[in-house]
């Protein structure tokens, strides 16, 4: 059985988010030699390294599990103070979620608000196919992410599917689809993309076409703004269908092709080992993501 004590996790934890030995050490208000001690206990109980000693320093996946039960021990603590003494902690547990940007622009945030009176919520925003990493990492307690199969120490849950529509101005479809939307038409018609991670415009131009293609790109990164840029004709690009209804019933977007479309599902991925607060959170999220397919 593998012994780990709670002052030697913790210290692997404060050394990742605070970045260093010397760091980590000011903030538990021990000295940077005792934090060395406590990392080679811990290597040692573990039987193998927790960490690289690069810059910045980077765990190992020993190392990410010691995080995440470093974490997991705080949030219990947490939950016991407020059940031995209600109300004590103040404001409420401070959870970390990774939340993909569309989620966010469209339907998680009514459900984050459902549980903003228990809790503090901190939000990472990153692309669902790699939030996974922050949740393994233990930067964060859950994730939305594309991946069903829980990541190690974890649970997970299905939300639904975002369906997403390939959209476009009126006045841009009339320039560069006039003759419909073809492999040429496509492959010459400027896109956007969210940033260098989004690939689904590139998914549903592999859909359509069967081949890659690459056509001029805006990247814009920002939920909000990238509709607009769209709505405003700078490029074609896929838009939550949950987000578009208005603006197709208007005539402000038009799809580029009938029936077209990329489903992505998401999935609820949280430490297995949690709390009451997440556990309270991941109900709420699975609430608002009822509009969801």
């Amino acid at each position: 059985m593998i012994d780990i004590h709670p002052d030697q996790a913790r210290t692997l934890a404060a050394i990742v988010a605070h970045g260093s030995f010397e760091a980590a050490a000011s903030h538990l208000s021990v000295t940077a030699s005792a934090v060395s001690q406590r990392v080679r206990a811990l290597e040692a109980a573990v039987g193998r390294p927790v960490l690289r000693r690069t810059r910045p320093i980077e765990l190992t996946s020993s190392g990410q599990a010691v995080v995440r039960f470093a974490r997991q021990l705080d949030m219990l603590s947490d939950d016991l103070a407020e059940d031995l003494q209600p109300g004590a902690a103040g404001h409420g547990i401070r959870l970390t979620l990774v939340i993909n940007s569309d989620s966010l622009h469209t339907w998680a945030l009514p459900g984050l608000a459902a549980a903003a009176g228990t809790v503090q919520l901190e939000i990472l925003r990153e692309d669902q196919d790699y939030s996974l990493d922050l949740l393994r990492s233990g930067a964060a307690a859950a994730a939305i992410t594309t991946t069903a199969k829980p990541a190690p120490g974890c649970s997970s849950r299905r939300l639904g599917v975002m369906r997403y529509l390939p959209v476009c101005s009126p006045d841009f479809a009339g320039r560069w689809f006039d003759a419909g939307v073809s492999a040429d038409s496509l492959a010459a018609a400027p896109v956007m993309v969210f940033d260098r991670k989004d690939d689904l415009q590139d998914r549903y131009l592999r859909k359509i076409s069967r081949k890659s293609l690459q056509p001029p790109r805006h990247y814009v990164p920002a939920a909000h703004e990238f509709g607009e840029a769209i709505r405003l004709g700078m490029g074609w690009g896929l838009m939550p269908e949950i987000e578009t209804a208005a603006d197709l019933e208007h005539r402000r977007l038009s799809v580029l092709a009938p029936s077209s479309h990329v489903d992505v599902p998401l999935h609820w991925q949280q430490w297995r080992h949690g709390s009451a607060a997440l556990d309270g959170v991941a109900s709420a999220i699975q609430d608002a993501a009822r509009v969801l397919r």
